[in-house]
């Protein structure tokens, strides 16, 4: 037998997606803000919000896309893995830890692989280091630009 159908809202609740609202610009999975709203988010979640918007662009792009070479790199999924090195040892740093290589586990991986160290670097950080998650966002930022 299938699971009833979820409860209707209560009356005066606020709709997460509003009639006519686009869906871009409505919170959902992976996108807790609305766009345009980020730079009034702490830094932390800035961090975390372009990461999953770059990580989830490497998880939909194709094969070809992913081992086309972008400038300074043999392909798009090596400069994701190399942000995500480079994310992982700023987290490690953070929490007095020796860096560890990010293995290299192909292509497909590099999606989930950004996502999850920039995660870790966001909660190591936390908001106590403003500069170390604004010099970890411009890297996501570039990264976007480059691998776009």
């Amino acid at each position: 037998p299938l699971p009833p159908p979820p409860a209707p809202p209560r009356p005066g609740a606020p709709l997460l997606n509003p009639p006519g609202a686009p869906p871009a610009a409505v919170a959902g999975p992976g996108r807790p803000y609305a766009r345009g709203m980020s730079e009034h988010l702490p830094a932390a979640a800035r961090l975390t919000d372009a990461v999953d918007r770059l990580a989830d662009r490497f998880r939909a792009m194709p094969q070809s896309r992913l081992l086309n070479a972008v400038p300074g790199h043999p392909s798009r999924a090596a400069a994701g893995l190399a942000l995500a090195r480079r994310l992982a040892d700023r987290a490690r740093a953070l929490e007095g830890l020796p860096a560890l290589e990010v293995p290299d586990s192909g292509a497909f991986a590099v999606g989930d692989q950004l996502a999850v160290t920039g995660h870790d670097l966001a909660l190591a950080a936390g908001d106590g280091h403003p500069q170390e998650l604004a010099a970890a966002l411009a890297d996501v930022e570039h990264t976007d630009r480059l691998t776009a």
